[in-house]
């Protein structure tokens, strides 16, 4: 009824139902043609354009569209973070997948896919790091923070000889990474919903540099220093590059965080986490050094 009203009122006045168009339009598309578009898109381009219609929302989860997105050695990292449930998935959910956070190691180390440049980002808590003192409260505490994707940071308040140290053992894709250190000198905490820092430990950072390093199963080693210098704030500290070429089927990685002089002492510092990105992967957090 509501129809017959809805046509008996344009009619009426003069107007009159459209007539489908002689022209072929996108929704008109074969699916394979709309495929073949696809594949040399971006990843996000292909989800946008899944949402125009039809065609496009079916050739989105072709899967050769996908072959191209996922790193040349997906297989082995879809067993080493997914498993055999991947054998069920259609490659754009196991892009998906991958894409999101993957712990590793108890939960330790999280390992995602960069949906931009196409490598593998890896972050590894302070819990799997070797810091000197650690077990020693009069020298190190660890602490609840929400700032933390692992809930939890090292927080040092007193010491003469700072060493951070850990290492790492993964099928990183071809390419070129970069290692930072994840790090905030001074305390943060909520008051009254907001964030307030406490910088009452923080000294030291000032008199020598912190010497960072890397060294790969390569042969690949790496050195940077600098001061600490901005508080309140957390700030990557670049350790520096490394390349991963296609022969490799693993790469490890040893890294660093030291400030061994000890005719002075260092305090008031948050270690949260070391990180490993590609050279391209965008941060929104504030580089240093």
């Amino acid at each position: 009824m509501g129809l017959n009203f809805s046509l008996f009122f344009r009619l009426h006045n003069g107007s009159h139902p459209p007539s489908p168009s002689p022209f072929p339009g996108l929704g008109d598309l074969p699916e394979s043609c709309a495929a073949d578009v696809l594949k040399y898109l971006t990843p996000v381009e292909i989800c946008v354009l899944g949402k125009m219609n039809r065609a496009f929302r079916a050739a989105s989860w072709a899967d050769f569209v996908w072959d191209s997105k996922l790193p040349s050695n997906y297989s082995v990292l879809v067993q080493r973070l997914i498993g055999d449930v991947a054998l069920i998935m259609s490659k754009r959910e196991i892009y998906t997948r991958l894409c999101r956070l993957n712990p590793l190691d108890g939960g330790n180390k999280n390992v995602w896919l960069d949906k931009y440049s196409g490598g593998i980002c890896l972050s590894i808590s302070s819990m799997d790091l070797r810091i000197t003192g650690i077990d020693d409260r009069r020298y190190w505490n660890r602490i609840s923070t929400e700032e933390s994707r692992f809930h939890t940071v090292a927080y040092l308040q007193q010491i003469w000889w700072f060493e951070v140290g850990g290492e790492v053992e993964f099928p990183f894709p071809p390419g070129s990474y970069s290692l930072y250190f994840r790090l905030q000198l001074g305390r943060t905490s909520k008051r009254f919903g907001r964030r307030i820092y406490n910088l009452e430990h923080v000294h030291g950072w000032n008199i020598k540099p912190v010497q960072f390093q890397l060294w790969t199963s390569d042969g690949q080693h790496a050195k940077t220093q600098c001061y600490l210098e901005e508080a309140g704030k957390w700030t990557l500290h670049h350790a520096g590059n490394f390349n991963v070429d296609a022969r490799n089927e693993s790469t490890r990685i040893k890294f660093s965080m030291t400030q061994i002089d000890c005719t002075h002492t260092k305090g008031g510092l948050c270690l949260d986490s070391v990180l490993i990105f590609p050279v391209e992967y965008k941060q929104r957090s504030s580089q240093r050094c």
